[in-house]
């Protein structure tokens, strides 16, 4: 400031102070005194810094805690100071008087709106973490907070990125969460953890293609975490569950939902728990798309399937059978009547081999196969049956049609894996687990026990 410029008689902009130890707070409090906008930024979820982990102070030998209570307090209420916790500098621009500060804000992942600091959920928390506040001495919950006399007074949640499991899920349904509860024993609040993001967990139970054992690091010491296993065990240990009523108010616009399988049953769930109405408008006779007509019903018991659906629709969802859209409906009256149109018509269509012959009677392609098989029940193809294929689709419907002439059929595999070793490892490990299956469930050895399976791997 040159001589010439008059001198500002009373303070004016405000002031950034980094750093919420004893020095920042002092610094901020005697900014704000003298009528200056102060914001105090902290990185940790608290102010207080290292005084706040002192017992005594040298050289008065004072208690740390009582020299800082007060600052807290004042700083907690104090009109002309605002705090940024989980707060980092980036980078200063501008001069003096004018700088331009960009800052990173970490999520707390908690509503500091609601928050009241009374601890409940501490008791909750499943997740035991060393304390950074004891220097790793103690320990501390996941929701958390540094010290009693904490400012602000809220709690924070303490996440490490997403788990490896729940970026493999295609819902990204919160494994951790549910497989700690399992291992305390809180058997109730894990399924209602399954039930946020999972409206069918009796069904992925048993027939989850569980993508999330593909990425469990637990691999690297010895076998994934069968997370499958675990919500079935859940699911049969409370039978009796239902799906958690929507606790919004009512929306009016109103979702159409082309598809009844796996899709369009979570989209409904997730709409209808957020006060949407939602219909279905389902194609075949049955409802569940591919777990319906895709799936043996010895692997998914239809009593179960139904069972979900009924669920489901005890929750508001509606579901039109035998109504194909472009059919019995247009789809441009869908779009007229309904806020939103949801697609999810699944794969039906399967692909062919495009050589000569595969149109010749006799010769099916596997989902059409089992979808008659689900639909109208077994249709016999013969009694000697190739299979083309090693997929899950190829085993099912070379399992159906093993049950058709029990004792008397034949099925061989040609499998093709096209130089993918993982496919081929894959291929192999199922029928080694399958021969051992012949000893140990009988539930699985049906279709294998009259005559071996021949695989040929190329």
């Amino acid at each position: 400031m040159s001589s010439s410029e008059p001198i500002q008689s009373h303070p004016v902009g405000a002031a950034l102070v980094v750093g919420g130890g004893v020095g920042g707070m002092q610094a901020a409090l005697d900014l704000a005194r003298g009528g200056i906008k102060v914001y105090l930024a902290e990185r940790g979820p608290a102010i207080g810094g290292v005084m706040a982990q002192l017992d005594k102070t040298f050289p008065t030998n004072d208690c740390a805690m009582c020299t800082l209570a007060p600052r807290l307090v004042e700083i907690g209420r104090h009109k002309d100071i605002e705090l940024l916790t989980l707060s980092e500098v980036e980078r200063v621009d501008g001069q003096p008087g004018n700088f331009t500060v960009s800052i990173k804000k970490q999520p707390r992942f908690v509503d500091a709106t609601k928050c009241t600091g009374c601890g409940a959920c501490t008791v909750e928390c499943p997740v035991t973490l060393p304390s950074e506040f004891d220097l790793g001495l103690g320990k501390r919950k996941a929701i958390y907070r540094p010290f009693p006399q904490a400012v602000p007074n809220i709690s924070a949640i303490t996440r490490r990125g997403i788990s490896p499991c729940e970026a493999g899920c295609p819902i990204h349904q919160s494994g951790q969460g549910y497989v700690t509860l399992i291992a305390q024993g809180r058997f109730e609040q894990a399924l209602q953890v399954i039930l946020r993001d999972n409206p069918i967990p009796l069904i992925c139970g048993r027939v989850c293609t569980h993508p999330c054992t593909t990425t469990c690091t637990r691999t690297h010491v010895d076998d994934p975490v069968n997370l499958s296993a675990l919500k079935r065990f859940i699911t049969d240990h409370c039978p009796d569950y239902k799906l958690p009523q929507p606790t919004v108010p009512e929306r009016r616009e109103k979702i159409a939902i082309i598809g009844s399988g796996p899709a369009g049953l979570l989209c409904a769930y997730q709409l209808r728990q957020k006060g949407y109405g939602t219909t279905i408008f389902e194609a075949l006779p049955v409802a569940g798309g591919m777990m319906a007509v895709g799936i043996p019903s010895f692997q998914l018991p239809r009593i179960l399937l139904n069972v979900e659906m009924d669920r489901l629709r005890a929750v508001g969802i509606e579901i039109l059978l035998e109504t194909p859209v472009g059919g019995s409906i247009k789809f441009e009256e869908l779009r007229k009547s309904y806020a939103a149109v949801f697609v999810a018509i699944g794969a039906h269509v399967e692909r062919k081999l495009g050589v000569p012959g595969e149109n010749l009677p006799g010769v099916t392609g596997g989902v059409e196969f089992l979808r008659r098989a689900n639909l109208r029940g077994p249709a016999a193809p013969g009694r000697r049956v190739l299979v083309v294929g090693g997929g899950y689709s190829a085993l099912d419907a070379a399992r159906d049609s093993r049950k058709i002439f029990p004792g008397n059929s034949e099925s061989a595999f040609h499998v093709s894996a096209d130089g993918d070793e993982n496919r081929r490892v894959a291929l192999a490990q199922f029928f080694e687990r399958d021969a051992e299956a012949h000893r140990r469930l009988q539930q699985y050895l049906d279709p294998y026990r009259a005559q071996p399976v021949q695989l040929g791997v190329q």
